[in-house]
């Protein structure tokens, strides 16, 4: 464990690490330049975070694109930031980023801030979800640990599910196959403190939102920015309303 945690608490491997918080693979030229390290130095780096099953590489061409190694070490990405010190914020940019990733971002490959916890409400309310132990809402559970995987979530598939997910371009039934990933699967979410959709099923309704263009990724941050087509489709489809820039 201290040999991991080690990896980790090394700042510019903590700000690659981050960058690949969303679940996106990306070349070692755009990690230098996250970490502000040279070329050797991040190659040296992403050695170590491999060596230590932290972080895959997937070559492409003349390129290798890095990305963490599962969903299991963006869940303690998630964990360390909910304990960490806040970073005081001395500017009126950092202040903006600081309310992005509130407002919503991507937790690996699945929506988180806000914006995951009301489309997960969204999808409780309407009946593709259905709580299992009398608590319709995704309020945080007594037993649930702050920022991070419910191990035991109180959920499964409603009978409005293949409808309403429908609504968001998402196909159960292309997702019925075997997987070692699990279909449904929740976060305690770190800023909203709430449950968020994860899994198989919060992975498709994140990349529809963005085949949809009903939200962005904004460059080089978790931080995604809903469209005004996003704002209305979510109010239409799962009467969320949400703010856009």
């Amino acid at each position: 464990m201290a040999r991991v945690a080690a990896l980790f608490g090394e700042p510019s491997r903590a700000r690659m690490l981050m960058a690949l918080g969303d679940g996106r693979s990306l070349p070692a030229s755009v990690l230098a330049a996250e970490a502000g390290l040279s070329a050797p130095a991040t190659s040296a780096h992403l050695a170590q975070l491999r060596a230590a099953g932290l972080v895959a590489v997937e070559p492409s061409g003349r390129h290798r694109y890095y990305r963490l190694a599962g969903p299991e070490v963006a869940a303690v990405l998630e964990a360390m930031a909910q304990i960490a010190p806040a970073q005081p914020v001395t500017s009126l940019r950092q202040g903006t980023r600081a309310n992005a990733l509130r407002s919503g971002r991507t937790c690996y490959d699945h929506l988180a801030g806000r914006l995951g916890v009301q489309v997960t409400a969204g999808l409780l309310r309407l009946g593709a979800l259905e709580a299992t132990d009398g608590v319709a809402s995704t309020e945080r559970r007594s037993p649930d640990r702050l920022s991070a995987p419910v191990a035991q979530h109180p959920y499964r598939l409603g009978p409005s599910a293949t409808a309403v997910l429908g609504e968001l371009g998402v196909s159960l039934e292309r997702l019925a196959g075997r997987s070692r990933r699990p279909l449904l699967r929740f976060c305690v979410d770190w800023t909203e403190q709430s449950h968020h959709l994860a899994g198989r099923l919060g992975a498709a309704v994140c990349a529809a939102a963005v085949e949809q263009g009903w939200i962005v990724r904004k460059p080089h941050q978790r931080a995604v920015r809903i469209t005004e087509a996003g704002a209305e489709a979510f109010a239409k489809r799962l009467g969320v309303v949400l703010e856009t820039p």
